[in-house]
């Protein structure tokens, strides 16, 4: 979707014109049909309700749209959030409605910069669809909004977008590569997909392959790939905009990129789904994306262990033991529980290479998470309160939400092996706990680190406030707005 500001005088008359609507206060100049129209059908500028009218000027039909943005007396409802939604509910009504161009008239919206920014985001946001293997869409399922002009946008405003823009680059990116299917995205092609996309962003991108791995030992994520004939891959990305020479804050991503269970194989119904199992390094790597769109003023690193978990004659068997890059030893109890053997080796790695300032990994860990939290709110674990805090300020500012649980040494016995230094499960209760203990072996030193557990946000079966059915990229912007608010500031 293309996004231009222009003057009221230089556009051309519009066919579809928008205003973003506090509650109670209709913008003026509005003809009293669409005024009684409104009214008539409840319409309150309620965050998110919109209100369609038609009235003629010069002789042309024009379409009038009013978004609600909820109250205007700065509480939390008119704040951000409340204006992408205005924003994203202009894309569900218009994406597919056969107007080519939206326009919005931000003058008389009276939105400041920031403000507009917001609407513009969650409007794109919302409009992002991924047809590629839809060949059989009827007219009206095909998309047919292609640009929004905005008038008389107060100053700062482009500028405001541009810092925008990239975010949204982030979490579409994000969106592209969970959404695409594991025959698609493998490791190798998660690697290439992202050195094409990130060419002349400044970033610098590394990979490390199947023998470079082993040489230095890491066990337990070869262990997990060596059931696919699709090979491993730990894909490194910098962006260093911060002080030369600065610690990095380094964020690390599971990248399943399909998961079958392994010998522990999952049950046929919904397997599908697996292929969003690499949903955490698809948010790291949309993430820098945006950093590297943006120029963010800071030293951050995004690390993704990519393998696929397949049950071939090859492949892991439960009661395995495998030796780490840390040198610990892992029994794999159970084949499906194999994130956590990506994630241990690519942390070690991440902690020798880059000397951390903080470690923070996402991942779609444990079905335990979904089932503590539904769909609301992600998991997080960590072993520093300040890094804790920070997150999950981070989280509520940017609508990716989380949700602090416990570690604590009295769950680490049910991860105790026999015959190992751990088993790579826990019994069926805390299973999400129990994960997070595991890693937090890993954990070297007085690292602050954090685990994300993001299995229920990944994806939605319905749409959300910024989001339509499928991938929702989440973990672009909690993680955009940690580095804002921490690192940037």
């Amino acid at each position: 979707m293309h996004i231009r500001f222009q003057s009221a005088a230089e556009a051309a008359a519009p066919r579809l014109l928008a205003f973003v609507v506090a509650r109670d206060k209709l913008p003026a100049g509005i003809e009293r049909a669409v005024i009684e129209g409104a009214a008539a059908a409840r319409f309150s500028g309620k965050t998110g309700q919109l209100f369609e009218g038609f009235v003629e000027r010069g002789g042309q039909v024009v379409r009038l749209a009013l978004a609600g943005a909820g109250p205007a007396n700065g509480d939390d409802e008119a704040g951000g959030s409340a204006l992408e939604r205005a924003g994203a509910a202009l894309a569900a009504r218009y994406l597919t409605s056969g107007e080519a161009t939206l326009t919005l008239d931000a003058g008389a919206s009276g939105l400041d910069a920031k403000g507009l920014a917001s609407v513009l985001l969650g409007l794109r946001l919302r409009a992002w669809r991924y047809d590629a293997y839809r060949t059989r869409l009827k007219d009206e399922q095909k998309v047919s909004l292609k640009d929004v002009v905005v008038l008389d946008a107060p100053e700062g405003a482009e500028a405001a977008w541009q810092a925008a823009a990239a975010l949204a680059d982030g979490v579409e990116f994000t969106r592209e590569l969970v959404t695409e299917p594991a025959n698609v995205i493998y490791p190798e092609s998660f690697v290439e997909r992202c050195l094409k996309r990130f060419e002349g962003t400044g970033a610098e991108l590394s990979f490390l392959d199947e023998d470079e791995m082993r040489k230095l030992g890491m066990g337990a994520l070869l262990g997990v790939a060596q059931g696919s004939a699709r090979k491993p891959r730990l894909l490194v990305i910098k962006w260093l905009g911060g002080e030369a020479g600065g610690k990095p804050t380094v964020f690390v991503g599971k990248g399943v990129t399909f998961d079958t269970g392994g010998i522990s194989i999952k049950p046929a119904a919904g397997m599908e789904d697996m292929k969003w199992d690499m949903g955490g390094a698809g948010a790291v790597a949309g993430a820098m994306l945006a950093f590297a769109g943006r120029k963010a003023r800071a030293n951050v690193i995004g690390i993704c262990g990519l393998v696929e978990n397949m049950p071939d004659g090859n492949a892991q068997r439960p009661g395995d033991v495998v030796t780490t890059l840390s040198g610990q030893t892992v029994e794999v109890i159970n084949t499906d529980a194999e994130g956590r053997l990506v994630l241990c080796d690519a942390l070690t790695w991440a902690q020798r290479e880059f000397k951390p300032a903080a470690l923070i990994d996402l991942a779609t860990l444990t079905g335990a998470m979904i089932i503590a939290l539904g769909h609301e709110h992600g998991g997080l674990f960590s072993n520093n309160d300040g890094l804790a805090d920070d997150l999950l300020a981070a989280g509520k500012a940017s609508g990716d939400k989380l949700w602090r649980f416990p570690l604590s040494p009295a769950y680490d016995k049910l991860i105790d092996s026999p015959i190992a230094d751990m088993k790579n499960v826990g019994p069926r209760w805390a299973g999400s706990i129990t994960a997070a203990q595991y890693l937090q072996r890993f954990v070297e030193g007085s690292t602050p680190w954090a685990h994300l557990d993001i299995a229920g946000m990944v994806w939605a079966d319905k749409p959300g406030a910024t989001w339509d059915k499928g991938a929702t990229g989440f973990g672009v912007r909690l993680i955009d707005g940690y580095v804002r608010a921490k690192l940037e500031s």
